[in-house]
């Protein structure tokens, strides 16, 4: 017996993660998340779906976070009818995600349409919230690591650490096993526990996101401590752009630690996005998933203001400092984080803190390339804050991190596919993993199409 694997996204840069499993006639898709990043890349999102969505009998999601579930409302609205599997972690956040997404880019295209910013007319949602709403009814949550059966093969969620809910997806076909990485997270990681060991596969997928890199051994929370302590003694304010899933709750750990120990001044801290409040509670629920004892966990957030009120938003914008405000997006494609940009960029006493990484293409990694003018809203805003880049707060395992994990494998796949990396990280990893392990990996090509077997070859 053969299947085949397809490489519908995620082959040439960190998003759009989408997979194709076919065997025996029945049709899995692996994440269904949304292209960001690059205007080429954005325009993917907008082209009919490449196989039609009635079609797949089945979507087993990774993790979240919307370059893996973002284009899930788009593909129940065109068609498709199945269940889509998550573990439970996952199912909970994604109706977080999913409907502020849907509301986001309703509030983006009535924007445009206000103040005529769009070559479109009218312009509209890549899908709304309504239909995010419809895609939720179709999610099935399951436990880790109990096995369920989809179109004659089997699927099984283990712990991927990153955020809470990612999971590694090992699946059995009828022609060998596969096993996909989604987001691998950090052995270190300060909030999450660390992904189990890889089992006894025939083809591998694994992410590359920091497949050039090498997580900086600089203590994170020592140099967050030292940037908050100089900007907020001379009145400034600090920018933490966060992930409202995953992102908002290290950072939150990492001051409250650093106030607890006297490292950084009483001022005011505001998590203003009503996404990661909600979060919060979610992760509150599982604290099998997560490092943190309870009274900790609760200490986190009466550190931080919690602010939901778009009102309450906006009065941020004129308090001015000192103060810390965390919001999303971590790579300033849209939210709360924008208008304080706007508000506090053109201050060289204040700063933004980048903590994650920052997709090609995005705001985020115009700044960390040294860019001082963000086009925000229609306006070209000059940027004269100081901006930091602290790499070692991601939740993505680095290059040896990667490795390491890999070499728990019993022996080695037969195949090994390096996805969701921009280019280069994707090739120095591949070339770490052959130095290192001595087996062939490869970077497949976007659509690219290749059989599964126990002796397939890479």
């Amino acid at each position: 017996m053969t299947a085949s694997l397809r490489f519908l996204g995620a082959t040439d840069t960190v998003t759009g993660s989408r997979y194709l499993i076919e065997d025996d006639g029945a049709r899995i898709l692996v994440d269904c998340g949304l292209f960001q990043g690059y205007k080429q890349l954005r325009e993917r999102n907008w082209r009919p779906f490449p196989v039609e969505p009635a079609s797949v009998d089945a979507v087993v999601v990774t993790h979240a976070h919307l370059d893996h579930t973002g284009y899930l409302p788009a593909l129940v609205r065109d068609g498709f009818r199945g269940r889509i599997h998550a573990t439970m972690g996952t199912a909970e956040l994604s109706r977080l995600v999913l409907l502020d997404s849907g509301r986001l880019l309703q509030e983006q295209a009535a924007f445009a349409d206000r103040h005529h910013t769009s070559r479109h007319a009218p312009p509209r949602p890549l899908y709304t919230e309504q239909d995010a709403l419809a895609a939720l009814e179709h999610v099935e949550p399951h436990a880790f690591a109990q096995p369920f059966g989809l179109g004659g093969m089997t699927f099984r969620f283990v712990p991927a650490g990153h955020i809470l809910g990612a999971a590694q997806v090992l699946v059995t076909t009828g022609a060998g096993r596969l096993h996909f990485t989604g987001d691998l997270g950090r052995v270190d990681d300060p909030l999450m526990r660390p992904p189990s060991p890889l089992e006894e596969t025939d083809v591998l997928i694994s992410e590359s996101t920091y497949g050039d890199r090498i997580h900086s051994r600089v203590d994170a929370e020592d140099a967050l401590g030292r940037i908050v302590t100089d900007v907020c003694r001379g009145g400034g304010v600090v920018l933490l752009p966060a992930f409202a899933v995953g992102r908002a709750e290290t950072l939150l750990l990492h001051l409250s630690r650093l106030r607890a120990t006297g490292r950084i001044p009483d001022v005011p801290i505001f998590l203003n996005s009503p996404m990661a409040v909600d979060a919060s509670e979610i992760y509150a629920r599982h604290p099998e998933e997560h490092r943190i004892p309870r009274d900790e966990f609760a200490a986190m957030y009466r550190l931080a203001t919690l602010v939901r009120t778009v009102d309450d938003s906006k009065l941020l914008n004129l308090r001015g400092g000192p103060a810390i405000i965390i919001s999303a997006s971590g790579m300033l494609e849209g939210g709360r984080i924008l208008h304080h940009i706007d508000a506090y960029g053109g201050d060289p006493r204040n700063a933004i803190v980048l903590t994650g990484f920052q997709a090609g293409g995005t705001r985020g990694a115009a700044l960390q390339r040294g860019e001082r003018v963000l086009r925000i809203h229609g306006r070209d805003i000059p940027i004269r804050a100081r901006v930091h880049t602290l790499d070692m707060l991601s939740a993505h395992a680095d290059a040896q991190q990667i490795v390491e994990w890999m070499s728990t494998a019993p022996t080695a796949p037969a195949a090994v596919y390096l996805t969701h990396g921009e280019p280069d990280a994707a090739d120095q990893l591949r070339l770490r993993i052959r130095r290192s392990l001595g087996w062939s990996a490869r970077v497949p090509e976007f659509g690219e199409t290749v059989s599964v077997s126990a002796a397939t070859g890479p």
